[in-house]
């Protein structure tokens, strides 16, 4: 597991140490081995967290001739059986890593090597004689890899740090990134919230040369096209791509754990990793003691069953929350408005007193349908039947109930089903999943949004067939995943060298889930029908019926308490930088009106207070831009496409 970056140099010439001081903002990432290339027209840097043979595979890596080098953040796991093949070829090896793979394999067939590639990863290769880099990006988007344009040139990163090292690169935040942060809490492939910046899209790779750059697709989240599979059938082979999925990721010469929360998902990896490891395991959790969404009884019983040596960590106000937010303006490189961030934080840290390696349970909602927001459209189908005028004296009667400081109290539910079932089915969803509507967007800002986040919706309602679960899980796997659920994994786990992995998310596991039925993955009120009726007879009976809690903080009290010197000092702090974008006024009002509890907005004002943390820290001008919802022509491609 590592961090790489690089940039290619046919019409500017930075200065010698510019590829090392590149390579040292993503310390973090590896920190037990940095190495960098330098040749006439590219320069790579990697540093590397030592997972998979801890002798040798230090990075870059050279082809035998020198003449192609690789940087390389991940873990393949089917490279020993590629390995197997590569030397039937006659092909040699120096070293017993997954990084030399990739390299021979990409010597043996180039671009069609990455399809052939099981597992995690971002991998950027340099041919010498061809003049030619190639960067590629895991299928699901595991592994970030960064992208910009300069002059012909190419400046790439696993981290925006990697890019933002480079003087040249103007700070200016950018709108179309702006558009779908303050609705979605997150920034959707291949925007991010830099200028200029883009993120190379999971399943894709991208081709440099002589000032040309090309890019092409080698998988995409598959079309969800249901077969007549019956429920036992399902359960069998589901149970043996799981089966086959942990015990692939179980490589490792490192000591390993599992993140632990007490739900189906979490407890399914452990079930299949204590049946594949002949050693005790390490599990790992964290808790809210006394609150109603604390997960201890769940947790424990799951212990019991499988014996593993646990450690758990009670978050609470008394914890050093805002020193840890603090940190965030660095680690998480682009800000997530997921207020989940924050525990994961503080669940990387207590795994790294004993492991270097965790799996966990993401990519199971996504895939077999475990959200409420798949079940509300139907809901809010229904809504919509009564009578002109219902719906808004709902909401104006849901306004005479006091505001909880509940995580996600039922008054707080009702409220936004109800304003989404005002909306288009596909804006619904975003809405359901994220902050600030189109009109409360507008409040906060002095000039208008590119209508980003519309090309992102237009796509979503284009594809809605009957109830729209297909399309949404689609959506949710292609957008929500990776630039949400597995960024906040990724930055605050690598922030501790931690690397996670998320068996899940086995691509042969995603494309099997696509060939579901709905009544296989969401029956009734019953979510995720399969994935529990397979665990029913594993799993303790009320680790499967339990319903499903986030993984995330009750920003609407926090910040109301512990957590308010804080939002008050960066808004202060922010209105005397940004009042030109932003509405202080707006945001002071709503503020206002949160904590003294006429709303609950706490994961809207937690957006802007990382958003504006990490503007102060990167210095990122908010200034409009005179380009004003102006795409790049591989914005526009990828939107389309």
């Amino acid at each position: 597991m590592c961090g790489i970056v690089g940039f290619t140099t046919k019409n500017w010439r930075p200065d010698q140490e510019r590829i090392q001081n590149a390579t040292e903002t993503l310390f973090h990432r590896g920190p037990d081995q940095q190495g960098v290339f330098r040749s006439k027209l590219c320069s790579l840097g990697a540093t590397r967290l030592k997972i998979v043979d801890l002798a040798s595979g230090n990075q870059p890596i050279y082809s035998e001739d020198r003449d192609s080098v690789i940087v390389f953040n991940g873990e393949i796991y089917n490279h020993l059986a590629i390995r197997r093949e590569l030397e039937s070829l006659g092909r040699t090896f120096q070293t017993h890593c997954d990084t030399e793979t990739v390299l021979q394999a990409f010597l043996e067939w180039d671009t069609d090597s990455f399809a052939r590639l099981r597992g995690m990863f971002a991998v950027a290769i340099w041919s010498n004689s061809e003049q030619r880099l190639v960067l590629a990006r895991d299928r699901l988007g595991i592994k970030p890899l960064y992208i910009a344009e300069r002059e012909n040139d190419l400046l790439f990163a696993s981290e925006l740090k990697g890019i933002l090292v480079h003087p040249e690169v103007e700070r200016q935040l950018s709108l179309e990134g702006l558009d779908c942060y303050l609705s979605m809490n997150y920034v959707p492939c291949p925007w991010t919230l830099i200028e200029g910046v883009e993120k190379l899209p999971p399943g894709r790779w991208l081709e440099w040369r002589d000032g040309r750059t090309t890019e092409q697709t080698y998988w995409r989240v598959p079309a969800i096209t249901p077969s007549s599979i019956s429920l036992e059938d399902a359960k069998t082979e589901l149970d043996a791509l799981l089966d086959q999925s942990v015990r692939e990721h179980l490589m490792s010469d490192v000591p390993l754990g599992v993140w632990l929360s007490g739900g189906v998902d979490s407890s399914t990896i452990l079930h299949y990793a204590a049946q594949a490891s002949s050693s005790r395991l390490r599990t790992f959790s964290i808790s809210f003691n006394g609150r109603s969404f604390d997960e201890t009884q769940y947790i424990r019983q799951v212990v019991e069953r499988y014996g593993t040596d646990h450690e758990q960590l009670d978050l609470n106000p008394d914890s050093d929350l805002a020193g840890a937010i603090e940190n965030f303006a660095y680690y998480s490189d682009e800000p997530s408005a997921d207020s989940g961030a924050l525990p994961v934080w503080f669940l990387s840290k207590l795994c790294k007193t004993s492991t270097t390696v965790a799996f966990s349970g993401e990519g199971a909602d996504e895939i077999f349908g475990g959200y409420l927001t798949y079940r509300a459209n139907r809901i809010a189908a229904q809504v919509k039947r009564l009578p002109p005028g219902a719906i808004g004296a709902m909401l104006r009667s849901l306004n005479l109930w006091p505001v909880s400081n509940e995580k996600i109290s039922l008054e707080y539910k009702l409220k936004r089903l109800l304003q989404g079932s005002l909306m288009t089915p596909e804006r619904a969803h975003v809405y359901w999943n994220g902050t600030f509507s189109e009109a409360e967007k507008a409040s906060i800002l002095n000039v208008p949004l590119p209508g980003a986040l519309t090309d992102v919706i237009v796509r979503l309602g284009a594809a809605l067939p009957g109830d729209g679960v297909a399309s949404f899980l689609e959506f949710d796997q292609e957008y929500y995943l990776p630039d949400d659920i597995l960024v906040k994994s990724d930055r605050m786990s690598m922030a501790h060298a931690v690397e996670v992995r998320p068996p899940f998310l086995d691509h042969r596991i995603v494309e099997f889930a696509a060939t579901l039925p709905t009544n296989l993955k969401i029956r009734g009120s019953r979510q995720k029908y399969l994935l529990k009726e397979l665990m029913r007879a594993k799993l303790p009976a009320s680790i499967v019926q339990r319903k499903k809690v986030g993984f995330d903080i009750p920003a609407h009290e926090w910040l109301r308490g512990t957590l308010r010197p804080m939002l008050e000092e960066t808004l202060t702090s922010a209105e005397a930088e940004h009042s030109e974008l932003f509405r202080f006024e707006a945001i002071r009002t709503y503020t206002q009106q949160h904590l003294n509890r006429q709303i609950n907005i706490g994961y809207h004002l937690w957006g802007l207070v990382i958003l504006f943390l990490w503007m102060k820290r990167w210095n990122i001008k908010s200034a409009p831009s005179l380009t004003l919802g102006k795409q790049t022509q591989r914005q526009a491609l990828a939107v389309e496409l």
